[in-house]
């Protein structure tokens, strides 16, 4: 499977194909939909959340709610559009840099200065329409598309917040429905209260102070088999792909697996998970800090992964920056910006990396028809079960 997206973040609509879904899977659009819902909401998001209620209209690939084995088209409409059509119309415009709104002061952390040197242009706005994280929106209808086909097979993605800025939550080990309960009703998504009370009021201190913040998101699939991912080439391995995919988020600057950086400090004898077998289960870990992960593949594991995403670089309180036209030192201009989108980055991950599992699920299982890949499935898992 792969897909495509395309769009700006002023522009009419934001747009993906998906190609090689297979056919006969049910699509459930609300379910869709509550991705990009989840994406839009936690405390700290900025005005843009208030003017756009993302829907994604699925215009090709699915009839009669299931998908037929054609490219998947969705589309999300931006409402922001009326008020930028004639700034981001395709057609030749009159006017002065103000009224094409020309953006000639690049803005510090951003990709505004690198993508003009690289595609020599000369209007800052045509690199930063597009490496908004706008963009996002896209990758999450896809997610969402992915947690339907996983879904078939009982695999299910869930997320939580472990830090915003200073405040680190109280890890609590929760089954996984649970958890999905407890984030989805806290408006940082965390598990833990007075955590959520000290990062909400360490917000609102950064927004005052016309600043931002940034934290660490955490995101569980549960219900993986075994041997997702391949030992056999480097890009080839699971975890590098759902790594690079992860990093790929914009402001995303790290990412671990299990207990990650942790295991620099420990000997290995309290690293490595030790291998397990009884009749019901099989071979199994008695712990999992590997993050579900092995030699690239699956282990069968919960598979948990961090991210790291650094304070959203558009500030209030403006760094200096230099004008492209002459060299002269100024304040970077200010776009329409969060304090904190960390909950919403949380569910951004969750989904590149649905993308990345069943991607991964595909090539293990592949078929045109989820009949087909569900035959395969079930005769791999006869096939470990009698190993």
């Amino acid at each position: 499977m792969r897909y495509l997206t395309a769009g700006e973040t002023h522009g009419p609509q934001l747009t993906a194909i998906i190609e090689g879904f297979p056919s006969n899977v049910t699509i459930d659009f609300e379910a869709v939909n509550e991705q990009l819902a989840r994406r839009q909401k936690g405390y700290g998001r900025g005005r843009r959340m208030q003017i756009e209620k993302d829907t994604v209209n699925i215009v090709g690939g699915v009839r009669h709610g299931k998908t037929t084995g054609a490219p998947i088209a969705l589309v999300v409409e931006n409402n922001d559009w009326k008020h930028w059509t004639s700034i981001m119309n395709i057609e030749p415009i009159e006017g002065n840099d103000e009224s094409k709104r020309r953006v000639n002061r690049p803005r510090p952390g951003h990709a505004d200065l690198n993508g003009g040197l690289k595609y020599n242009q000369r209007d800052l706005r045509n690199i930063l329409e597009r490496s908004s994280a706008r963009e996002t929106t896209m990758r999450v209808a896809v997610g969402g598309m992915a947690r339907e086909l996983l879904k078939e097979f009982g695999i299910k993605v869930a997320g939580q917040v472990i830090r915003i800025g200073e405040v680190e939550v109280q890890r609590q080990e929760l089954p996984i429905d649970e958890l999905i309960r407890i984030t989805e009703e806290s408006p940082v998504r965390v598990t833990d209260k007075d955590a959520e009370a000290r990062m909400i009021a360490a917000i609102d201190a950064a927004k005052e102070d016309g600043d931002t913040l940034g934290g660490v998101v955490e995101c569980i699939i549960e219900g993986v088999p075994t041997g997702l991912g391949s030992h056999v080439q480097w890009d080839r391995k699971l975890d590098g792909r759902i790594a690079q995919a992860v990093l790929s988020i914009q402001a995303f600057k790290g990412v671990e697996f299990g207990i990650g950086f942790e295991a620099a400090k420990r000997r290995g004898s309290s690293v490595h998970d030790e291998i397990m077998h009884d009749e019901e289960r099989g071979f199994y870990r008695a712990t999992n800090r590997a993050g579900g992960f092995e030699g690239g593949m699956t282990t069968g594991e919960p598979i948990v992964v961090r991210g790291v995403m650094k304070p959203i670089s558009t500030l209030y309180k403006a760094l200096q920056s230099v004008d492209i036209d002459t060299k002269e030192a100024f304040t970077a201009q200010v776009e329409r910006s969060d304090t904190c989108a960390v909950p919403a980055a949380g569910v951004i991950m969750e989904n590149v990396i649905a993308w990345e599992v069943a991607k991964a699920f595909m090539e293990k299982f592949g078929g045109d028809s989820l009949e087909e890949i569900r035959r395969n499935y079930d005769s791999y898992l006869e096939q470990i079960k009698s190993y």
